[in-house]
């Protein structure tokens, strides 16, 4: 029997017009993301230059699908600035996101002061669907949460657009 209310995977499947992500964190400490950001820090860096496979990921593949079906898919970051390493981390990584038709934006917190902006990371889906990302102190992910409620959606594409408009592209940004 079907979920009523549907998962991250099934969310991603189903969006018909946009995806768009908010990120609003100096750390994170999701299990996936342990190992890469470790060989990180000893100096391993992906080289845009070699062969997508020495890159790409399962992530890439689901992204690149998505925006192949005409969906646009926006990341927009809130950092701190000077950024944490792990801000340094996603930065340099982030030509793979946008090699897979990803659109990414930075903006510094500083610039955040006037914009009204949830509690939590979030992915909206077609303007409906909310996804939260809630994470703890030390930026371990303490699970997820989805919504429909109008309230929520309004409040999370209006912050979304606020950071939008304000961010500068992935590759206009100078990280600090």
């Amino acid at each position: 029997m079907p979920s009523s209310v549907p998962t991250f995977d099934e969310l991603m499947a189903d969006c018909t017009r946009s995806a768009v992500h908010l990120e609003m964190r100096d750390v994170y400490a999701v299990d996936y993301e342990k190992g890469p950001f470790a060989d990180w820090k000893k100096g391993f860096r992906h080289d845009p230059t070699a062969e997508r496979a020495s890159w790409w990921r399962p992530w890439l593949d689901l992204i690149q699908d998505t925006v192949g079906r005409g969906v646009t898919v926006r990341r927009a970051r809130i950092v701190s600035e000077p950024v944490s390493e792990y801000t340094r981390f996603l930065y340099d990584g982030t030509f793979t996101n946008v090699a897979a038709g990803e659109q990414v934006r930075w903006l510094p917190r500083r610039r955040t002061g006037a914009i009204a902006l949830p509690g939590n990371d979030f992915w909206l889906f077609d303007g409906r669907w909310v996804h939260w990302n809630h994470f703890a102190g030390d930026g371990s992910s303490t699970g997820e949460e989805v919504t429909d409620a109008p309230d929520s959606a309004k409040l999370c594409a209006e912050a979304f657009e606020a950071v939008w408009a304000r961010a500068t592209p992935h590759d206009q940004y100078e990280i600090h």
